[in-house]
């Protein structure tokens, strides 16, 4: 899969380049090799588990940067668009779905 389309009936459709889509829904426990769902009784959880691994990545860099600056190395580059940046649309999808009771597909 070269794009991954999620779809709620509350929200307009989301698009992500398959790097940002897998690894979100490798995050939430998905395959992303196939079709899904995220049904309402796991959004609560999925947005959770989402900014946790944000702050898992905020943290790990920030330690990798202190690491470096403490031995006299140059200062590690990362992604210039970050975990939390890919994330936040998503995450207001399922805020949105998760308020309107509705379920979040992709792959169909």
């Amino acid at each position: 899969m070269s794009l991954y389309r999620f779809k709620s009936r509350e929200t307009a459709d989301l698009v992500m380049l398959a790097p940002s889509g897998k690894r979100i829904l490798e995050i939430l426990g998905k395959d992303p090799a196939h079709a899904g769902v995220i049904r309402h009784q796991e959004m609560a959880g999925a947005i959770e588990a989402l900014n946790a691994a944000v702050k898992a990545e905020e943290m790990a860099q920030q330690r990798m940067k202190d690491e470096a600056a403490a031995n006299g190395d140059p200062v590690p580059q990362f992604d210039a668009i970050s975990l939390r940046m890919r994330s936040a649309p998503f995450i207001e999808m399922l805020q949105r779905s998760l308020k309107a009771e509705v379920e979040v597909v992709w792959g169909v």
